[in-house]
């Protein structure tokens, strides 16, 4: 297959889909060939589908929608955009679901695992939703609109399904839920440009731009009366956060505004290098930025022991500060570890046979295997096409990167063999991948 001859390696069969549901405890690929495989003829499209077409985008059978893999361009070039300039994804995919009530601050206090009773309106945060089991069902981005109204982003295909469970929940039936999947559009424009080009595009921006922390947001789901807007008068909803480990945004919109808003962010753009991008830089870039692929990174096993810790109530005892449903499956889960690694050279193993050896010892199997292609190692140190002490025409080949799931804790520096039916790869457990990320820089410094 040609995917074999790209740069990035990343085969269809092996990116893992948002809406997977969690497997069986120590099994996560068993479905991947049926969700990319199935229902080939009834397949959802966001409402840029046809522009995806215009601009040569390799569409694939992505959890039930039609996506773009990449454009023209190639995967390659657009993970680089987002490292140098901006790029512009299509996540209209992913579900919007939301919550009405008095008590819904103090219910989903319990049903998610972030402690959420300080986040006030306008400030939005990552959390898990767990099962009885401590598995995690899916994660998600919480954004509180009113002291009793709450969104939640979850992953494609999962609206229906984690409103449902919640329903289950003391307290989760007598609120007020709304799935907007495939009503509300969202666009993330991504890279250290994003803030110039945007800054013209959006009314009032001298206003709105005041005071934007990373993680904080502005705008509302309820489009009538959002007060924030693009220039043309479509109402949006604007959030700094992204899923590139960069600098950005992500706009929700009303679904049948999105290709017009998408075609005014490339015109305004192009001057600056924004170039549409697909689901492979999305996978690489955010492996490389050391962020979970629901269902892949996490899901069928308990949400415990891995690298984002503050998901979890964590005091620094290790002791949980609060109560949440599926706390105790946590207090007595299994030794399994998820740890990041990276590697030496941008060589790849397949993760649906990769196993983990650790001083000849098979130790565990591989979540995630990519390639960050701004990253190369100087003098065994991991350095960025973005550090500014980037040695002068420093151009890397990229790195294998990823995650891996063991059965014990390992050490940062820990030397790893990856092995899978074909070759096997030497990597190092480690606490970070991808330096000098701009995600959390401050606002000003990115003008």
């Amino acid at each position: 297959m040609f995917f074999e001859k790209s740069p990035v390696h990343i085969d269809i069969m092996r990116i893992k889909c948002e809406f997977q549901l969690p497997p069986s405890r120590g099994s996560t690929h068993s479905t991947l060939k049926e969700l990319f495989m199935s229902n080939p003829d009834n397949l959802k499209r966001t409402a840029l589908y046809n522009t995806h077409l215009g601009l040569g985008g390799n569409m694939v059978n992505f959890g039930g929608w039609e996506m773009p893999l990449w454009y023209k361009t190639g995967a390659v070039k657009e993970h680089m955009a987002v490292i140098k300039a901006a790029g512009l994804f299509d996540t209209s995919h992913m579900s919007v679901i939301t919550v009405e009530g008095r008590e819904v601050k103090e219910f989903l206090n319990f049903a998610l695992t972030r402690d959420i009773s300080e986040q006030r309106p306008g400030r939005c945060g990552y959390s898990a939703i767990l099962t009885a089991d401590g598995f995690c069902l899916d994660d998600t981005i919480i954004y509180p609109l009113t002291e009793e109204r709450t969104a939640l982003v979850v992953n494609a295909g999962m609206g229906a399904k984690v409103i449902e469970h919640m329903r289950t929940l003391p307290g989760g039936d007598a609120l007020s839920w709304s799935d907007l999947t495939a009503k509300v559009g969202k666009l993330d424009i991504q890279g250290p440009l994003a803030l110039k080009i945007l800054k013209d595009l959006i009314k009032d921006a001298d206003q709105i731009f005041e005071k934007f922390p990373y993680f904080s947001f502005k705008g509302d789901f309820d489009f009538s009366t959002t007060r924030v807007f693009m220039s043309d008068g479509t109402p949006i909803v604007l959030s700094r956060t992204g899923y590139t480990g960069e600098f950005g945004f992500e706009i929700y919109l009303p679904a049948e505004r999105a290709a017009a808003v998408w075609g005014m962010l490339l015109k305004a753009g192009e001057p600056f290098g924004l170039i549409p991008c697909g689901l492979a830089a999305r996978d690489s870039l955010r492996a490389g930025a050391v962020l979970a692929l629901s269902h892949q990174d996490i899901g069928g096993w308990p949400f415990i022991n891995h690298p984002w810790p503050w998901a979890l109530p964590l005091a620094e005892n290790g002791e949980f500060t609060k109560d949440f449903y599926g706390k105790e499956a946590l207090n007595t889960a299994s030794t399994d570890y998820t740890i990041p690694f990276a590697g030496y050279d941008p060589r790849k193993v397949d993760t649906e046979t990769a196993r983990v050896f650790y001083e000849g010892e098979d130790i565990g199997l591989a979540l995630t295997c990519v390639a960050d292609m701004a990253i190369g190692r100087v003098d065994g140190k991991i350095v960025s096409v973005a550090c500014p002490d980037a040695p002068e025409n420093f151009n890397p080949r990229g790195l294998v990167c990823g995650f891996v799931k063991v059965n014990r804790p390992l050490e940062a520096g820990s030397k790893l063999i990856l092995k899978d039916n074909r070759r096997e790869i030497s990597v190092e457990a480690v606490v970070d991948i991808r330096p000098c990320r701009t995600a959390r820089k401050k606002l000003d410094s990115m003008l």
